[in-house]
């Protein structure tokens, strides 16, 4: 034998012994796993050759049969002395790996579950791990389980399609859908076919990215090199995992690493209210010598004058303007022709410091700014994305719509209430339940007739013509709109067909933008680790959302309205506090607690007095489909859209 074969088992052989001891330890395994022990027969749908093919020697776990299960540690290190035969064979193997020919021949192994099972050629992959090769050639035979409800086997279904395209082992996910992403997010049809030029230059740049995440994990979160680079590619490109140098690599991937662990581990951090000054010491600590004076840019994507959504959002901004004074000097951006990104640089560059992005589809060049000027602070109006890069702020609008609800129930002069919802996204079956559970507080008969704005090109008159005199229609964008009667909130129809408004919520965005900076003054911004994706989420008690009342109500409805916003407000009241059973009839609570937070946000059921269903992606019309991929209640099942190509 060679020294150097000689030397080579010496180290095999002492790893080996070390991972041993380690299990024994534990109390754990210290052997391969046995996949004939681990495997029921009668679980098998299929077995399918798949050939010769290259394997990752990383997905090479266990051996087939229990055969000599002794001579090999469960790092397929081995145990047995340097005199032994098994020793005296594996140096020779050794030897072969070390000359030109090197190890040629393939192993014979079964694949189950995306994990390698060797049933001939357990000392050929010993060698090779030894030395850290990182692949093999093997003759594989797939092993198929019977499809049912573990997600395990659901995400294997999706890993087979992937292959049966990509031809690629080594890609892990554990979110379902994910692998149907990555194919969009390389600019692939669904249903494309790899060529091997792709195989080839996405390979090349996954092992330059495998290096780098190695590298930034330092952790060792249970996070998956492809789930890393499918959020990598959220923000940049794949060929910059190839071109930029490996320190450059590093750093990037470093820059939007409390992006994936925010995304991959769903870590968001509900802030439900402000903050006080005085409850966190750490606040107090932080606020001193802190400036109190602060850049702001605001990012519009379209023209207040046109804009409803944005008009409040202009509003809230003057609202801070005369609240703080000198104490922000504030900027607007217009990007009407979406080029978020362009306007976002220029207010950096112009001295901006905290940036609010008031629409939802500027989420991604958001991302991009926070990690490019990580000293500038950013925001964006949406709700339930996980990015600890950028905050998302939004409110709890269902409070509002459980008060005009119980209006609604008590105005009605029949037994059917009409409710027009806009899009299907995160936080609205809430507002939907909310003010189904307020009728059913004044009028326990009543149903709600639900139908969507994003489908029906006119919700509003269909209803009418159905006979239904009362209809809760979109909310009010600010409290200072003085046509809300004419197209928002609820109203009853009059026998000479003209609407009598009864109330509406509306948003008060100056509250929250008010008390965002000041929390920025006084240090409490600070006060959250940064691996989290914060998400405020506030309502009445911040002030951010109120009911406004028409001066048409009834002195005792008006009276009911003002005690249940009170109670919102001073936490006595909670609308999902109570027994709620869904279309389905399942018991959602039985009013022994109230509803999470999380709970409400996520939602995507309605109660048993709700008439109508929740559309499909298909139904809904083209202009509402970017903001429902983005935040929708079933964004997850949504095809994803396909990118620029990649590779």
């Amino acid at each position: 034998m060679r020294p150097e074969t000689v030397e080579q088992y010496a180290k095999a052989l002492k790893a080996g012994q070390k991972y041993y001891r380690t299990a024994m330890a534990r109390g754990g395994y210290p052997y391969l796993p046995v996949l004939d022990e681990l495997l029921d027969e009668s679980s098998i749908s299929a077995r399918v050759e798949l050939g010769i093919i290259s394997i990752p020697l990383s997905l090479v776990t266990g051996t087939k049969s229990a055969g000599r299960t002794t001579a090999l540690a469960g790092n397929f290190m081995p145990l047995l002395p340097a005199d032994s035969e098994f020793a005296c064979k594996w140096m020779l193997l050794c030897d072969a790996h070390l000359d030109d020919a090197g190890i040629s021949d393939p192993i014979r192994c079964y694949e189950y579950m995306g994990r390698f099972y060797v049933q001939e050629g357990n000392k050929r992959v010993s060698v090779l791990k030894s030395y850290g090769a990182p692949l093999i050639a093997a003759r594989v035979t797939r092993l198929i389980p019977e499809y049912n409800d573990e997600p395990a086997v659901q995400m294997y279904y999706e890993f087979m399609r992937f292959y049966s395209l990509s031809r690629l082992y080594g890609i892990s996910f554990r979110h379902r859908g994910w692998y149907a992403r990555l194919q969009a997010a390389l600019g692939m049809d669904e249903d494309q076919v790899w060529s091997e030029r792709d195989r080839r230059s996405f390979s090349a740049g996954y092992v330059r990215f495998i290096q780098a995440f190695e590298k930034v994990n330092v952790e060792k979160l249970e996070i998956t090199p492809a789930e890393a680079m499918l959020i990598w590619l959220e923000t940049f490109s794949f060929g910059e995992i190839k071109e930029l140098p490996l320190p450059e690599l590093i750093k990037k991937l470093g820059s939007i690493w409390p992006d994936i662990k925010a995304k991959t581990q769903e870590a968001i951090a509900l802030s439900t209210q402000p903050e006080e000054k005085d409850k966190s010491l750490l606040a107090k600590l932080l606020s001193v010598g802190h400036s109190d004076h602060i850049d702001i840019a605001f990012i519009y994507g379209f023209d207040p004058r046109h804009s409803a959504w944005t008009r409040a959002h202009d509003h809230g901004r003057r609202y801070l303007e005369e609240k703080l004074g000198s104490r922000v000097s504030i900027k607007l951006y217009n990007a009407f022709d979406k080029d978020y990104y362009s306007a976002m640089e220029k207010a950096v560059q112009e001295g901006a410091k905290l940036i609010f992005a008031t629409t939802p589809q500027m989420i991604g060049d958001c991302r991009k700014i926070a990690v490019e000027y990580p000293d500038v602070k950013v925001l964006n109006c949406s709700l339930s994305l996980p990015y600890a890069g950028v905050r998302m702020y939004y409110s709890r609008i269902y409070e509002g719509k459980f008060i005009t609800g119980a209006i609604a129930g008590a105005m009605a002069k029949e037994d059917v209430i009409g409710y027009v919802s806009n899009y299907p996204i995160i936080g609205e079956s809430a507002s939907i339940n909310a003010f189904a559970l307020g009728v059913k507080l004044t009028n326990p008969r009543a149903k709600i007739k639900l139908r969507w704005s994003c489908v029906e090109p006119q919700p509003v008159r269909e209803l009418i013509d159905s006979g239904i005199t009362v209809i809760s229609n979109r909310d009010a964008t600010n409290s200072s709109n003085p046509h809300w009667a004419l197209e928002w909130g609820t109203y009853r129809l009059q026998e000479d067909g003209s609407m009598l408004p009864l109330a509406v919520p509306c948003w008060n965005w100056g509250k929250l933008y008010e008390q965002i900076v000041l929390s920025i003054f006084n240090g409490s911004w600070a006060n959250v680790p940064p691996s989290k994706a914060i998400n405020y989420w506030w309502g009445m008690n911040s002030g951010v959302i109120d009911v406004q009342l028409s001066d048409t109500l009834p002195d005792g409805v008006r009276s009911l309205a003002e005690i249940l916003k009170q109670g919102i407000i001073d936490g006595t009241v909670e609308p999902f506090y109570t027994r709620i059973v869904d279309q389905e009839g399942r018991v959602r609570n039985d009013s022994s607690r109230p509803l999470s937070p999380e709970e409400i946000m996520t939602m995507d059921w309605l109660c048993d007095n709700v008439e109508g269903s929740i559309p499909s992606f298909d139904q809904i019309v083209p202009r509402a489909r970017d903001t429902v991929r983005l935040l929708g209640i079933y964004r997850d099942s949504i095809p994803p859209e396909k990118e620029e190509k990649q590779l």
